[in-house]
């Protein structure tokens, strides 16, 4: 094969999925395995991938991996990682020693951003600001195709600010926050993840939906749904707001499990005037193009993304 090849990988905590693409992005192969939830397993998981796309393309591939944390700049080890068995090690030193190459390695959520500002939805813009919505709450800040990390490596990871301008009633919600460096009152993770809407819904309710339910309810005319979509909208856009007034983004893309709720890329927009300090919204809101592949088509481009 004469043509350039790259990898990806996206380090989970049940899976560890692979892809090979080529230069302009098209996907040759993917692959996805389950491992023994262990610092060794996933470290041979991840070689075995590998070694199988080298020998695909009978060459040595560039890899980039994306992980549920952040790799420290200062010290090389791994923090906030929910694979908890990688937290406190040298993982991207591991790795390399492992697959005998220098591999770069980033926040799941940084290369969610960047899949989606290099050929994804936010290919047309130079700011992207990329939101995951799932069983958590984060995001990332991408500039000309280049992923803003920030100092502590936390640039556009919003998940555990607090919620902006809160009702009474949200004071006496007050879901608690389990992460073990966050435990804040008000934490907005608890509010706009998808676990925490469906958490605050059923605890409301005395009910026991799963999220998928719920936004199944909705579609059918529900008023509990239709008022707790209302409300999530609202406490969405007052986040949003708030980084608008910091980073101020052409284009504001969802991904995750809530990405898919159809009614948050209309009625949200709406709410932004409410709170934003502008004479006019002019960021735009869109869903995904690469949906869950994002993660690991993002962690491929990580060696290229200065060719654009």
């Amino acid at each position: 094969m004469s043509k350039n090849f790259k990898v990806g990988i996206d380090y989970g905590g049940t899976k560890i999925e692979g892809i090979l693409m080529d230069d302009e992005g098209n996907e040759i192969l993917r692959k996805r395995s389950t491992y023994e939830k262990n610092y060794e397993n996933g470290i041979d998981t991840v070689k075995s991938l590998i070694e199988e796309f080298d020998s695909y393309t009978n060459s040595v591939n560039t890899v980039g991996v994306c992980i549920p944390g952040f790799s420290s700049k200062e010290t090389g080890l791994v923090n906030n990682a929910n694979c908890v068995w990688i937290n406190d090690r040298p993982f991207h030193k591991d790795l390399e020693r492992s697959l005998n190459r220098d591999i770069k390695l980033m926040n799941d959520a940084n290369c969610f951003a960047l899949s989606e500002a290099i050929d994804g939805s936010g290919a047309n813009y130079q700011s992207v600001w990329g939101i995951i919505i799932g069983s958590g709450f984060g995001g990332s800040f991408v500039y000309k195709k280049k992923v803003i990390e920030g100092i502590n490596q936390v640039a556009g990871d919003w998940g555990h600010q607090p919620l902006p301008y809160p009702t009474q009633e949200e004071y006496e919600l007050n879901p608690k926050c389990e992460v073990g460096n966050c435990g804040r009152p008000l934490c907005a993770e608890q509010f706009i993840s998808g676990i925490g809407f469906t958490k605050i819904f059923n605890s409301k309710y005395g009910t026991n939906f799963r999220t998928r339910e719920i936004v199944a309810l909705e579609a059918n005319g529900d008023e509990r749904a239709k008022k707790e979509f209302e409300l999530y909208e609202d406490r969405f856009a007052r986040l949003i707001s708030v980084m608008i007034g910091i980073i101020d983004p052409d284009v504001i893309v969802i991904g995750g499990g809530m990405s898919n709720v159809a009614r948050i890329y209309e009625n949200v927009p709406k709410l932004l005037p409410k709170y934003t300090f502008s004479d006019k919204i002019r960021n735009k809101i869109l869903r995904n193009t690469h949906g869950d592949s994002s993660g690991v088509r993002g962690a491929a481009w990580l060696w290229d993304s200065d060719k654009f």
